[in-house]
């Protein structure tokens, strides 16, 4: 068995490993830089409608030893899209971003049309899992997708929606839930495409914005309606949220879901305290991977060493102008602090 995907599989399963993984998954944690990009002489714009491009590219972060996993898409735009949301694809050192929202409020919910999976960027996606299924490489394969929160705030404006949560409770349970059950969807499309985990990233759920009540009243059903059923398909999840978790740690550790990531503002050691019965993946600091240096990044890896993190990751997605030899310092720093312990 590759023993990439096996310590992965074992770290999400609680079990001992030689050394932490080093993971990026996707999605809205972006793996591909634009020095990634260069190598494979790609346009950036063009790889989010070709899936052998995506598989091509997610095959190349993992062979220039950044990070041990394959993981597409590499942005969080496609939901958002399937939804009535306008995209700019952004270039080679800007991923796509929303532009233009469907949504008014939400009370659309009985607007909002059911995506279908086998079109657009959806089938790009599923096509790409496939091929990279298909090779047989070994590695694991994370399969995306927005969270319900990012993405209901991603077809309507958010401060109106945020809002909306407490003005209009039951009709954004009917938004968050009509969007949720497409997540799913997709989700279990990408299982049966090949994907091994699936990652659910929700940064516009953060606790500093919803605060405790709203945190359990609309992010943990709805995270955990998606992460049961690729359960029960046998799958492993991860589930990243950003921003502080003081204020909800207690509401956070409701969230059933194999491993969860957070980004650079939590200490990792008061996480691993208030959540003992989950594995922890984070959180080197963005900002260093892109401005700083080799050095800065074997340090903030060995601080998370410290703090017991079991997945070493990126705090969040990548800037596109990181250096491609940051990125690899990690690999290298895990590796030489197994080496130093053998």
């Amino acid at each position: 068995m590759n023993q990439k995907y096996e310590r992965l599989m074992n770290v999400l399963n609680r079990k001992a490993v030689d050394r932490p993984p080093c993971i990026c998954p996707g999605g809205m944690m972006n793996m591909v830089t634009k020095d990634i990009i260069a190598l494979e002489g790609f346009e950036f714009k063009k790889v989010h409608h070709d899936s052998e491009m995506m598989a091509k590219l997610s095959k190349r972060v993992y062979d220039e030893n950044c990070f041990e996993n394959y993981g597409v898409p590499f942005c969080m735009t496609i939901e958002a899209e399937a939804f009535g949301a306008k995209v700019d694809f952004g270039k080679d050192d800007i991923e796509p971003h929303v532009i233009k929202y469907s949504c008014e409020s939400v009370s659309d919910y009985k607007k909002l049309v059911a995506p279908k999976h086998n079109t657009a960027r959806r089938k790009v996606v599923l096509d790409a899992i496939g091929i990279l299924k298909a090779d047989d490489l070994g590695g694991p394969i994370i399969g995306n997708i927005t969270g319900p929160i990012s993405t209901a705030s991603s077809i309507m404006e958010p401060i109106v929606f945020y809002k909306e949560l407490r003005k209009k409770s039951h009709d954004a349970h009917r938004f968050i839930s009509i969007i949720t059950d497409h997540l799913l969807a997709f989700a279990l499309a990408q299982v049966e495409a090949g994907a091994d985990v699936i990652a659910i990233s929700d940064p516009s759920g953060t606790g500093e914005i919803l605060g405790p009540k709203l945190f359990e009243e609309f992010m943990v059903p709805y995270i955990n309606r998606i992460t049961e059923a690729v359960h029960e398909r046998g799958r492993k999840t991860i589930v990243h949220i950003c921003g502080k978790m003081d204020k909800v740690y207690q509401q956070v550790g409701l969230i059933d879901t194999c491993a969860l990531s957070f980004d650079a503002l939590v200490n990792m050691k008061q996480a691993k305290t208030h959540l003992p019965n989950h594995t922890i993946m984070g959180n080197i600091s963005t900002y260093t991977l892109e401005f700083g240096n080799p050095e800065n990044i074997k340090q903030r890896t060995k601080v998370c060493l410290n703090q017991g993190v079991d997945i070493i990751a990126p705090a969040c997605g990548l800037g596109m102008r990181s250096p491609i030899e940051n990125i690899q310092a990690i690999i290298k720093t895990l590796d030489g602090v197994k080496n130093d312990n053998s």
